[in-house]
């Protein structure tokens, strides 16, 4: 997420498809600490097993706020101690995340209900037609609906945000101080790399109309594939260890032309916003308040972020996921499973000590 590397695995699903015979598309996606027990998390079998058998299942809901559609994915909980809301990264389709969500909803013992909001006109049901929406734009949707949906709220608001969306839920803690309890940031993308030559090139294709233009017509033709064949060639090209909701996800709302206009054109207001450095001061005011969680290898979150933060903010909650999920750890359902255990396990101790 944070794109996914999205532009660039366009063009390898379509280089991909040029190189194989049409007979085979007929024919049938260092603090060092870890979360406990992460090995056991991962076992196919045993407690992992039962877990995604009994899940809740997430619902969506299409609503409106301020005059837009807005995607939602959503668990309920009975009598619930608090409130999760989930900012995804880029592309912000919430149907990435449903094994994570499910997960989290399961592993917090139905304690607290859970709702995934998407970005602006990434979802098909979410489309404004003719309109592209910065990253500015996507935070103010999230503030207003926040405001819409949780102004009457009487339980604590817990921010659980992927890639992009950790900038957008820091954001949200600014401007919300009194009414978000905790944010849980992961995998964050909080500022440019310029180390990365995969952020140069997504960078230099979002900046350029034409390319964007290009690059959304050719992921639009595959998503006007038969759902048989389109599903096939994702499997076997980018999406091969990804689960059946990520595949779905990406062939039905992402390989769409006005998804991929959003995503592009939010990914370059992304690189416009974010060429300098995070607001130290903020966070080392509400550090109490955040908790990070970064992986080994990613260019969205390097470690030398890592490492600034630990130095610019000592005490706050730092830790790396070393079980190598990667960036799109939800496009996988051990890796959604994992990060659900180590997001239930950050959120049961912030409460055990309030």
């Amino acid at each position: 997420m944070a794109i996914l590397g999205l532009t660039q695995s366009t063009v390898r699903l379509f280089n991909w498809m040029k190189s194989k015979p049409l007979p085979l598309f007929l024919s049938s996606p260092i603090s060092t600490s870890v979360s406990p027990n992460s090995r056991e998390i991962l076992q196919m079998g045993g407690e992992n097993l039962s877990l995604i058998q009994r899940r809740n299942h997430a619902n969506p809901r299409l609503i409106n706020v301020s005059g837009y559609k807005t995607d939602l994915l959503e668990i309920h909980s009975q009598d619930p101690k608090l409130h999760i809301l989930f900012i995804p990264g880029n592309p912000g389709v919430v149907s990435f995340y449903t094994d994570f969500l499910e997960s989290l909803y399961e592993l917090l013992s139905g304690a607290a209900s859970v709702t995934a909001i998407c970005h602006l006109s990434h979802s098909r049901e979410s489309w404004e037609p003719g309109k592209l929406f910065s990253l500015q734009e996507q935070i103010d949707h999230k503030m207003s609906f926040i405001e819409q949906e949780f102004q009457d709220n009487e339980v604590p608001l817990v921010l659980v945000s992927h890639s992009i969306g950790s900038y957008i839920s820091l954001e949200l803690l600014r401007r919300l101080q009194e009414k978000v309890a905790y944010c849980v940031c992961l995998y964050p993308f909080l500022a440019v790399n310029t180390l990365s030559s995969e952020q140069s090139s997504i960078r230099r294709i979002a900046a350029s109309p034409a390319l964007c233009k290009a690059i959304s017509s050719i992921g639009a033709l595959f998503g006007m594939l038969p759902p048989q064949i389109s599903t096939f060639l994702v499997k076997k090209s980018i999406g091969k260890s990804w689960s059946s909701s990520a595949v779905e996800a990406l062939r039905t709302h992402v390989l769409q032309y006005h998804s991929l206009r959003n995503i592009l054109f939010m990914a370059k207001t992304e690189f416009e916003k974010m060429t300098g450095k995070p607001d130290w001061d903020f966070i080392r005011e509400k550090k109490s308040k955040i908790a990070f969680m970064f992986g080994l290898d990613d260019h969205w979150g390097p470690l030398h972020l890592y490492e600034e933060i630990r130095k610019q903010v000592p005490d706050i909650h730092l830790t790396i996921e070393r079980e190598g999920h990667s960036h799109s750890f939800s496009c996988s359902e051990a890796g959604s499973i994992w990060v659900a255990q180590h997001v239930s396990t950050l959120i049961n101790n912030y409460f055990d000590k309030c």
